[in-house]
């Protein structure tokens, strides 16, 4: 079966689509382009090098972190990250939820142990 060139979507412009996305993460454009362009230099290179932000949903900003130690860090510091992160032009984001990157599926199984004899 032929189809009509007619039938098929027609292409549509890159920043239409970006814009779209933008809206449904609940933030304006330059706050989404601080906190996930900009995020190195906002929190410097230390607590760049072990936590990375992932989602933006309205003033929650959700950031992953490769130890629970950094999860325990970033907690203790977010007014600071919070603070750099606006002046850098990060916008109204109130709270940081943070996880540790993997940690729903790294569920260790109970070591078993022997029985008293």
């Amino acid at each position: 079966m032929i189809h009509d060139r007619s039938e098929r979507p027609q292409p549509v412009p890159l920043q239409s689509g970006l814009d779209a996305i933008v809206r449904s993460l609940k933030a304006d454009a330059a706050t989404v382009r601080t906190v996930f362009s900009g995020w190195d230099e906002a929190v410097g290179p230390v607590i760049a090098a072990h936590a990375r932000p992932v989602k933006l949903d309205g003033p929650v900003l959700l950031v992953e972190v490769d130890e629970p130690g950094w999860a325990t860090q970033l907690k203790y510091l977010q007014s600071d990250v919070l603070q750099r992160l606006r002046q850098f032009g990060g916008g109204p984001i109130e709270r940081l939820e943070v996880r540790v990157a993997g940690a729903a599926h790294q569920r260790k199984r109970p070591v078993r142990g022997r029985r008293p004899s």
